[in-house]
């Protein structure tokens, strides 16, 4: 038998969160993460994938991806500073250096250990960190990690970066500050206001750093949002994943040699975890070389997202202020937001409701994200059930 304390509190406070909405229910999929996935028996449009040019089904990948296996093995067989650097790893993280438009790149085993590790290599208590509210958990995280002093900054608010930046900078107490921003705002779909950022901090000196996870693939042809805004020579961390619109799994840390050397040496979550499968990163390889010679993947994405966001504001939803595909209909109250998931899963959509914690209490939405993979008969057979849920439910 186990603990008595913790079967109590683990009781309760489950409890509590299924009385608050604030418990999410986790489907297994019966098959690929495509536009259309099957669940217990069912097929559904998926509008809830991060899977945004369909890279992650697509045979080229697929095939990249065992063929790689076949060669390197299944696993690396080590931390990368032991004997698991292979070939493929020193080949994808050249080609993801072109990718970024910088000197180096380091590939880490997932978006969120890039954030733990890199953060807190270079960040200490003798520093401090302004820190966008709205950014990932992740770089809430690393930021605690470093041990360095967080200010947060209102959301995009330049006025408040400024004065906060100015104040902790004449204050003498620290010896570095950084400034982190997501480059794409998961939840909302804006994107950071970087050229005005980039100024702030070559004015103060600060550090700059880009969480370019929902950018990667989708900004900038591709490239991102600091390649978007022009500004790759001129921001020192460009972070990234691999299993969003590249379409495998793993992450990425983009910036000068000397930076990449210091990650090398210093970054825990390199130093002390077995690197990213062989198959993987031969997956990438092939998902980056798709990218690179055609833009076709990420044209249709673009157009899918202005066609599902147009038609849902028709509606009547409340679709936010996002810039990018991902598109939120944004409801409020997250029992309602969790009932009307729930409905649209009845009638054949599959668009996850996401509650506090992820996004601010009061905000709850469903966020959709389309992909280069749904056609336009998806996407209107979904509409048809938004509008029939939405206005059952008297959200439209």
């Amino acid at each position: 038998m186990g603990s008595k304390v913790l079967e109590k509190y683990l009781s309760e406070n489950l409890e509590n969160l299924k009385s608050r909405g604030l418990y999410s229910v986790i489907d297994t999929l019966e098959g690929a993460n495509g536009p259309l996935i099957a669940i217990n028996g069912r097929q559904l449009i998926n509008l809830s994938s991060n899977n945004y040019l369909g890279l992650a089904t697509d045979p080229r990948v697929v095939e990249a991806t065992i063929s790689a296996t076949r060669l390197y093995g299944a696993g690396a067989g080590a931390v990368r500073t032991i004997n698991g650097t292979l070939g493929i790893h020193d080949e994808l993280e050249t080609k993801l250096a072109d990718f970024k438009h910088t000197e180096a790149a380091l590939t880490f085993q997932s978006g969120f250990n890039c954030n733990m590790g890199a953060i807190a290599a270079v960040m200490d208590k003798n520093d401090a960190i302004l820190s966008d509210e709205l950014n990932h958990a992740s770089i809430i995280d690393g930021c605690r990690l470093s041990g360095a002093s967080v200010i947060r900054y209102g959301h995009s608010d330049m006025q408040d970066l400024r004065t906060k930046a100015e104040d902790a900078k004449n204050s003498g107490k620290y010896n570095k500050i950084m400034v982190i921003t997501d480059g794409v705002f998961s939840m909302d779909g804006d994107i950071a206001k970087l050229p005005e950022i980039v100024e702030i901090a070559e004015e103060l000196d600060l550090i700059t750093y880009v969480d370019d996870a929902h950018g990667s693939g989708v900004l900038g042809g591709g490239a991102g949002t600091v390649a978007h805004f022009g500004l790759s020579d001129r921001i020192d961390f460009q972070i990234g994943t691999l299993s969003k619109a590249i379409g495998v799994v793993g992450g990425y840390v983009a910036g000068t040699r000397q930076l990449v050397d210091w990650l090398k040496v210093r970054a825990r979550p390199f130093l002390f975890s077995t690197a990213m499968t062989p198959g993987a990163a031969g997956g990438c390889l092939e998902a980056l070389r798709i990218l690179s010679e055609s833009k076709e993947l990420n044209d249709t994405l673009w157009q899918n997202g202005r066609y599902l966001k147009k038609k849902l504001k028709e509606l009547g939803f409340d679709i936010g202020k996002s810039e990018t595909p991902i598109t939120p209909c944004i409801i409020g109250d997250e029992s309602k937001a969790q009932k009307f998931s729930r409905e649209l899963y009845l009638e054949g959509v599959y668009a996850k409701a996401l509650v506090f914690p992820t996004v601010p209490s009061g905000t709850a939405r469903i966020r959709n994200m389309p992909t280069a993979a749904h056609s336009i008969d998806m996407l209107d057979q979904a509409l048809g059930v938004y509008e029939k849920a939405g206005k059952r439910m008297g959200i439209i």
